[in-house]
């Protein structure tokens, strides 16, 4: 493969920045980038839409809403990251995964999630987005999160709020697979008690029955 040449094309231009930006948008509301425009700006830097690394790249561009970015989020997140075209977006993907393994940072952008992905007329994430986010966020690294969706599924709560949200995470940190370590009577939201139990239960039920 030839090696590639640095020029003085490669450097940022703030210019080339928002020209960029401007190719999805339209003309009525030329400072904000809405859902076409960010089906096309996946479609070229070759991401989809529900990849983490999107999250990841709303969080550095501070973005107040999902599924849009006003033309200073651009400029704030992509002048950080020294991009102004697709190919130097796609050269950054890998980097703005690798980032999610800071836990720190992980939980920064987790905690930014929630705010980011519900609605912002609403004190509380609905249930439907909070799964779809933990799958996104958690899925991957949480082995007790299969049980867990199936706990929403069944249970009563239609809404997670930003102080259970941020104990799922806790949870998934600290507590154990098999929730030894469990405290029933430590700080943790009901949800959690109630899950714990409930899993309990479930674990229970497929013991008896294998022993039967």
């Amino acid at each position: 493969m030839e090696k590639r040449h640095i020029k003085a094309d490669d450097s940022f231009s703030q210019k080339r920045c928002v020209d960029w930006f401007c190719k999805y948008t339209n003309p009525d509301e030329p400072d904000t980038l809405g859902p076409d425009g960010m089906e096309k700006f996946c479609d070229d830097i070759g991401v989809e839409p529900e990849n983490v690394v999107m999250l990841v790249l709303a969080y550095k561009m501070g973005a107040t809403q999902m599924g849009f970015f006003s033309r200073c989020e651009w400029l704030k997140g992509l002048t950080e990251l020294e991009c102004d075209s697709a190919a130097k977006m796609q050269s950054k993907l890998e980097y703005l995964k690798s980032i999610l393994n800071d836990p720190n940072v992980f939980k920064s952008i987790y905690r930014y999630a929630y705010d980011f992905a519900k609605d912002s007329d609403q004190r509380s994430m609905d249930i439907n987005t909070a799964k779809a986010m933990l799958q996104l966020l958690l899925g991957k690294h949480w082995p007790l999160y299969p049980h867990f969706a199936q706990f929403l599924d069944q249970s009563k709560y239609k809404v997670i709020n930003k102080d259970q949200w941020c104990n799922i995470l806790e949870f998934s940190r600290t507590i154990n697979n098999d929730l030894i370590n469990y405290d029933i009577d430590g700080a943790w939201p009901v949800m959690l008690d109630e899950f714990v139990e409930w899993l309990r239960l479930q674990r229970t039920c497929t013991s008896s029955t294998t022993l039967s």
